[in-house]
């Protein structure tokens, strides 16, 4: 197998628990090769770095070997190798995430319907 569909990658290198979701994150932008958005029945090879979006992590990922099935986690970290560059950013990032977390006003108490409405209305009005 030279190629293979980069859905099927993502959910067989265990970056997320379906392919279902897998398809989504790339259809919302989450996941670029080579600077650009990939469509979901793009192909993939050996070589080739993936940027990844997941909740506050980007991680930078040089395609290592190519698998249709979905193994033990061992054997999915073979399948890929995360750059240098993206450890370091991902841990700088994590650190001032730690830093800043007391500075974050909370809310005291849940919003309200009222509130909920407001800003499903506020979401809808910047396709959040």
């Amino acid at each position: 197998m030279d190629r293979l569909r980069v859905d099927k990658w993502l959910w067989a290198a265990r970056f997320f628990k379906t392919r279902s979701i897998a398809k989504t994150a790339i259809e919302g932008g989450k996941v670029h090769l080579e600077g650009q958005r990939v469509k979901v029945s793009r192909e993939i090879s050996v070589g080739e770095i993936l940027v990844i979006k997941q909740g506050w992590d980007e991680k930078e990922v040089i395609v290592r070997a190519l698998s249709a099935q979905r193994g033990p986690a061992p054997i999915a970290r073979e399948l890929y190798e995360e750059t240098a560059n993206s450890i370091e950013k991902r841990e700088r990032e994590a650190q001032a995430r730690k830093a800043a977390g007391g500075a974050v006003a909370r809310p005291a108490q849940k919003p309200g319907k009222h509130q909920r409405k407001a800003l499903e209305r506020l979401r809808k009005q910047f396709d959040i």
